[in-house]
């Protein structure tokens, strides 16, 4: 367990560039494929960077708000004392393992990280489960920070807090800095993007990755037997979505003017709903200059494929 920096009185800007220079907790679960909200490109994107945006949003806001009091209910829960650690660590057999951990448990070869959770996702967490890239994280700790074990809780709002112990498995930690060792050596450092998932996050680091297009052609090589695979696909899709909008309509049919048609097992809606619009083309013909003042560029790619 060495010491990469202290956090104390770090400025944020210069915390997210530390956590440029090596694999945090909360980038494990997105490297092994595992994380529904974050994908290894964007870890990658992330790390090749200089950028230290910080990228928040009111439930990350929370969950950083809510770290006390979830460490002091664990605290109350469990009778055990819990400290800050005020730094950034680092595994000294494999330095691009960092870990900036919530908390170390006094007295005991254990860390703790603390979590909030919507009501909604309660079900994350039901029969004793904890969300797979959060197991990885924990792991990730006991690999940094040569610990036994790693305690995780987390508060659902406004219904249940609930703590668990995680123990060392050496077999999971061996496969964890294996997959970590390849990311960070074999794309990372290699300035090689990893290979794609098929979200829609992925979509957007791509296009962030290759924003512009260079004119030119390059032998398309490799790739037919994916092209026929994509055809079959999209036909398929279309047949689906004609099926899909049939049922529907016939759905609307039977409503008819009303709003709301249920049963025992649906709920069907069809509501009357209104939306306030700019007349871009009224706007343009009356009003060219202001038109042309809020008029705004923005730079894609279009992507299409036709068969020859």
């Amino acid at each position: 367990m060495k010491k990469l920096v202290s956090t104390l009185g770090l400025d944020k800007a210069e915390w997210l560039k530390y956590r440029k220079r090596g694999i945090g907790g909360s980038d494990a679960g997105a490297v092994c494929g595992l994380n529904p909200y974050r994908t290894a490109m964007q870890v990658y994107q992330d790390k090749i960077t200089e950028d230290t945006e910080d990228l928040d949003n009111e439930a990350m806001r929370q969950g950083r708000e809510f770290e006390d009091y979830v460490a002091r209910r664990f605290m109350e829960a469990t009778g055990k004392k819990v400290r800050r650690a005020n730094a950034m660590f680092y595994d000294e057999k494999h330095p691009f393992m960092l870990a900036d951990v919530d908390r170390m448990v006094v007295n005991e070869n254990a860390g703790l990280e603390c979590k909030t959770a919507s009501p909604y996702l309660a079900d994350k967490w039901e029969d004793g489960r904890i969300p797979l890239h959060y197991q990885l994280q924990c792991h990730h700790y006991m690999s940094v920070c040569n610990t036994d074990a790693w305690y995780i809780a987390v508060l659902i709002y406004g219904r249940e807090f609930k703590y668990y112990r995680l123990e060392r498995d050496e077999d999971m930690l061996a496969d964890l800095i294996r997959i970590e060792e390849d990311f960070w050596k074999n794309r990372v450092q290699a300035g090689i993007l990893p290979d794609p998932d098929g979200s829609k996050l992925a979509d957007r680091v791509i296009a962030e990755y290759f924003r512009r297009s260079v004119p030119g052609k390059i032998l398309l090589a490799g790739f037919n037997e994916k092209l026929d695979r994509r055809q079959e696909l999209s036909e398929k899709m279309a047949e689906l979505e004609t099926e899909k909008r049939l049922i529907e309509q016939e759905l609307k049919l039977y409503l008819g003017e009303a709003e709301i048609a249920e049963n025992e097992q649906y709920r069907v809606s069809w509501k009357s709903v209104s939306s306030n619009r700019i007349d871009e083309k009224r706007l343009k013909e009356e009003k060219p200059e202001v038109y042309k003042q809020y008029q705004k560029t923005v730079e894609s790619r279009r992507f299409t494929v036709k068969v020859a």
